[in-house]
């Protein structure tokens, strides 16, 4: 059977449809939140499903995927780091090409991707906070999105923490844009930014005891934590320079 291609918005070339890369399975998600006792009345609370993260894909990956992993594999190999040491797998999925990176080695990947001339990120547009509890070891993921203007491409890199040691280093010193966005993932999922200039909660009250988006964190029916504002004088707020 011939593979189909399909155009993709992000860049207007042709890359393979998402092909199956034996996903896998890290555990069982009951009812359409994955809530526990929490009284679900969404009508899907008998749902039963899957939680599967995608598997590695094989080569070639189709279009220009091929072409920004041949060349950041390259770049990674003049710098005396292995490849295989800074990328742990590359997934092809639903046309969009990820790079999964071991955090210790994160700043050297994004420093590639954005300097190298055949590379060109220039931008970050944003860092998104995962929480996958099944996925022991690496319960917390960062994912973000970088564009080539000069290109015209789009890529994202993920990394993944435990629970236990949820600290991955800051890119601000990369991409700058990304100062707020690592606060906001900071403030909603507990991952903490090594490195950043300023890392304090950015949406939730600075007394707001856990993280709000993390799957773990209580859908309701827990007491007010937060009962009201105070602004302090001009001369006694928090510093962020």
């Amino acid at each position: 059977m011939s593979e189909t291609h399909e155009p993709t918005p992000e860049n207007g070339n042709n890359v393979p449809a998402p092909r199956d890369a034996g996903g896998e399975v890290i555990g069982v998600r009951k009812g359409m939140f994955g809530a526990r006792d929490g009284g679900d009345t969404s009508g899907y609370g008998g749902l039963v499903r899957p939680v599967v993260l995608p598997g590695a894909s094989s080569r070639p990956y189709g279009g220009w995927f091929d072409e920004v992993a041949d060349e950041l594999e390259g770049a990674l190999e003049e710098q005396d780091l292995l490849p295989a040491n800074a990328i742990e797998k590359t997934v092809v999925d639903r046309g969009e090409l990820t790079f999964h990176i071991a955090r210790e080695h994160l700043v050297r990947v994004a420093r590639t991707l954005r300097d190298d001339p055949a590379l060109r990120f220039e931008l970050c547009t944003g860092v998104s906070g995962v929480h996958f509890p099944e996925d022991k070891g690496r319960e917390l993921h960062a994912v973000y999105h970088l564009r080539s203007i000069t290109h015209n491409r789009l890529v994202r890199l993920e990394v993944s923490a435990p629970d236990a040691d949820p600290h991955v280093p800051s890119l601000v010193e990369v991409y700058p844009t990304n100062d707020w966005h690592e606060r906001e993932t900071y403030d909603f999922f507990g991952l903490v930014f090594d490195g950043h200039p300023a890392l304090t909660r950015i949406m939730m009250p600075d007394d707001w005891q856990g993280h709000p988006q993390r799957k773990d964190y209580p859908l309701g029916g827990i007491p007010i934590e937060y009962k009201g504002a105070q602004i302090p004088a001009p001369d006694q707020r928090r510093s962020y320079s």
